[in-house]
């Protein structure tokens, strides 16, 4: 029997990837949670990178499974076949190399340019169409936004608008 261990995929349920990483770890496991950086404004300033998602390191022929189903928060560990799915160490190096200093991802930066036509995602001006005339500071941006026939300079946070 082998004693490696590897790197494998943990399917939580629906918002629980914390609660099951918390309790993976009491229960012993080493678990690897990626998360990116929220919006400012968000509930909490983090969410999981990959949302119902864990990782989990298993020593294969030592850790027992059974015990990490009915772990709360867990939904299953994902297979291939009838084996766990295992995940390169490469694959975890590369995101963990990814991350900031803290450990957290920053959302990739939406890119507009002058010119390009928009349409308003939230906010009280939700569902207008504008053009995009420049970027400000990392996340507001200037748009111009047609109301009573004339086109007003308006600063919005760049996630309240996307292309169209």
């Amino acid at each position: 029997m082998s004693n490696q261990t590897a790197w494998h995929l943990i399917h939580t349920k629906p918002r629980q990837e914390r609660t099951a990483r918390e309790q993976l770890e009491r229960q012993g496991y080493t678990t690897y949670l990626p998360e990116i950086r929220q919006p400012s404004k968000a509930r909490t300033p983090t969410a999981p990178l990959f949302p119902r998602y864990l990782f989990i390191r298993l020593t294969a022929g030592l850790d027992d499974w059974t015990p990490i189903r009915s772990t709360r928060g867990v939904s299953s560990l994902v297979r291939v076949g009838m084996n766990p799915a295992i995940i390169s160490d490469q694959l975890i190096t590369a995101i963990q190399q990814r991350a900031e200093a803290d450990g957290l991802h920053r959302p990739p930066a939406k890119t507009f340019n002058k010119g390009d036509r928009v349409r308003l995602v939230s906010g009280p001006f939700a569902d207008y169409e504008a053009i995009f005339s420049e970027q400000r500071a990392e996340n507001r941006a200037i748009i111009l936004l047609n109301l009573i026939g004339q086109q007003n300079r308006i600063e919005v946070p760049t996630d309240r608008i996307a292309t169209l």
